[in-house]
């Protein structure tokens, strides 16, 4: 049977994040994990970090690797990555083995070494900004008919929520948030293209593989303009370690990614501020209580927007 221990903090993500289904969730995880181990004819093979999501490596029947992914299914987070996958189809991205949307699993490829991109950065940032560069072109492909993926437009909600709820500058400055709302709904509005994005693609979700060079994991899933892609690997990776290697980076990574993809600078520039205030935001949504790097790097880029 897979081990199903987790930590306090694990806990209280899945708390803090789904309340009563989350904790209803955790309570049944021993038993959904048996049941699943047994109706995909899966060993255990060693646990992962966890975060969100309950994950851990496991033997198919054959006798090859794979991940086991679960998550609280009344969220649908789950189901989208795994939609995104499959539109994916196996380029730039690890492939989806099995699903289950009702129960909230997946079973993945494993990236194997499964070295993340961030461990590039400390003595290549070009590098590592170009290997999610390649990924970002490999990924991207219009989105088809009827495809079952939340519009990113509508995460505007996220910002009329905060700006409702807070009607000063506490815990985010007012006009950064507003300015940020006003330049999500033209972007989104001014694109030229609806492709499937993975949404939170940075330096961690992209793994060393064998199946191809680097592979994407972990996607949020949406659909709507491919600039939105560029916008989380401006803060990233290490959000605990110092800020200003990342700072200081983002200039040339700008550039970099703006030669790399064929699109503005401007643009660029835009949805990186439009997403790092939105990372702050979603922070508030939650019991967050503290800014971070996110709001850094707005703050450098206000002045940069056209």
């Amino acid at each position: 049977m897979a081990d199903t221990k987790h930590s306090a903090g694990f806990r209280r993500n899945v708390e803090q994040t789904w309340g009563d289904a989350g904790r209803a969730w955790l309570a049944g995880l021993t038993g959904l994990t048996a049941r699943l181990m047994a109706d995909w004819e899966l060993t255990p093979a060693g646990p992962l970090p966890l975060s969100m999501n309950w994950v851990g490596r496991v033997r198919r029947a054959d006798g090859s690797p794979a991940v086991l992914k679960l998550g609280v299914p009344e969220s649908g987070h789950l189901a989208d990555e795994a939609t995104a996958l499959e539109c994916f189809g196996g380029r730039a991205a690890i492939r989806v083995l099995a699903r289950d949307d009702a129960r909230g699993a997946l079973l993945l490829e494993e990236a194997r070494p499964g070295t993340p991109a961030a461990a590039l950065t400390a003595h290549d940032d070009p590098a590592a900004t170009a290997v999610l560069i390649g990924v970002i072109k490999r990924l991207h492909r219009p989105a088809p008919d009827g495809v079952a993926l939340p519009e990113l437009s509508g995460r505007i909600a996220s910002f009329r929520r905060h700006l409702e709820r807070f009607p000063g500058d506490d815990p985010l400055p007012r006009h950064l948030v507003e300015r940020a709302a006003g330049l999500f709904t033209e972007l989104c509005a001014s694109a030229t293209e609806r492709v499937v994005l993975h949404g939170d693609l940075h330096h961690d979700n992209v793994l060393a593989a064998e199946r191809e060079p680097w592979l994407a994991i972990d996607p949020h899933g949406v659909i709507g303009d491919p600039g939105y892609e560029i916008g989380a690997l401006l803060y990233n990776p290490d959000p605990d370690a110092p800020h200003e290697p990342v700072l200081n980076a983002a200039e040339a990574r700008i550039e970099q990614l703006a030669d790399g993809l064929g699109m503005p600078a401007d643009r660029v520039v835009a949805w990186g501020f439009v997403q790092a205030v939105l990372s702050e935001v979603w922070t508030f949504e939650g019991d967050g209580r503290v800014t971070t790097r996110p709001l850094m790097l707005a703050r450098r880029l206000l002045p940069l927007l056209s």
